[in-house]
């Protein structure tokens, strides 16, 4: 089975073609302009590696990766417009760009890109495969909802960020592997296993972003540590905090969540810290974590095709940025 990174260049080769008709150019070249913006394309490399797990990589994966990434960046434009966010990942968004009407167009279109890619597919496999993707398409919308159905209220269980949580990141990681699974040939227990594995990855993935975002080094993230803070976002740390506290320490919390004093940031990490959630989040990621590994390890291949998922899990959950 071969590494994240080599899989990675395999399927950039395959990516970096022009995906849409040259005309009208005022729909298309948004669409080109936001996909050579990047990103890390895990979701497509994940789907290749599904596949590698139990067989050896076929054109197919390529194919449902594509549609993968077609897919995410489709919401990607979409929730830009509805956060009104003027850049995604230092460049100008697509509606900030060439306006919100064509920024919904261009989503539009790379949805139905997306599926112009899965009609590639053996007929053997479309079917499943189309099935899984539609799921979870549904999947995202549902929880890019809640997420916003959230903003507009004071108090959000832990249940309820973790069930949004579930659906607008981590089905989508658990989909693209068991996509590739199923292109590997992998019977459903072993599909079923690897859903999980990825599922549980997710939400790993979702408490160490954040974790970082509250108590990482700002040099190596990348971004404004507290960001979530500042904004009142809910989080696995804020709703633990609301959740644990004393009656005295959630009445401060409230407070500076209904201001927005020069000292916010640094009053919300010590009282985060005086209720021991840095801690907690910790052990939460890693508690998900060594759940997705067991799910990894009861799948039914030997071992040695297993490593490039745990090395690529241990990454994505360990990084400082």
């Amino acid at each position: 089975m071969q590494s994240f990174q080599l899989l990675s260049e395999k399927f950039a080769l395959y990516f970096e073609k022009w995906h849409f008709p040259e005309e009208p150019a005022t729909l298309y070249q948004p669409n080109e302009y936001f996909l050579n913006i990047g990103g890390k394309r895990i979701r497509p490399v994940l789907c290749m590696m599904g596949n590698e797990l139990f067989d050896e990589m076929r054109s197919d994966s390529l194919h449902v990766g594509a549609a993968i990434e077609l897919f995410h960046n489709f919401t990607l434009i979409h929730d830009d417009i509805m956060d009104k966010a003027p850049l995604r990942r230092g460049m100008e968004t697509v509606h900030s760009r060439f306006g919100t009407n064509t920024a919904i167009l261009a989503g539009d279109v790379m949805l139905v890109a997306a599926y112009e890619e899965l009609n590639k597919i053996s007929l053997e496999y479309l079917r499943p495969v189309l099935t899984l993707f539609n799921r979870t398409a549904k999947e995202v919308c549902e929880g890019q909802q809640y997420d916003m159905d959230y903003e507009s209220r004071k108090q959000v269980s832990q249940a309820e960020y973790l069930k949004m949580i579930e659906l607008k990141t981590s089905v989508a990681i658990a989909a693209s592997l068991q996509a590739g699974a199923i292109i590997g040939g992998s019977g459903e227990r072993n599909q079923h296993l690897v859903y999980e594995f990825g599922r549980k990855l997710g939400i790993a993935f979702q408490v160490q972003d954040d974790y970082l975002d509250a108590f990482g080094d700002p040099d190596k993230f990348g971004k404004q540590v507290g960001g979530d803070i500042l904004s009142n976002k809910k989080t696995f740390l804020l709703i633990h905090a609301m959740e644990t506290c004393t009656p005295s320490q959630l009445n401060e919390l409230n407070a500076l969540m209904e201001g927005n004093s020069e000292n916010k940031v640094d009053r919300m990490l010590q009282l985060y810290r005086d209720c021991g959630v840095d801690e907690w989040a910790l052990e939460l990621k890693n508690q998900y974590l060594n759940e997705a590994f067991q799910h990894l390890e009861d799948v039914a291949v030997l071992s040695r095709r297993k490593e490039p998922l745990k090395e690529l899990a241990s990454f994505l959950v360990s990084r400082d940025h």
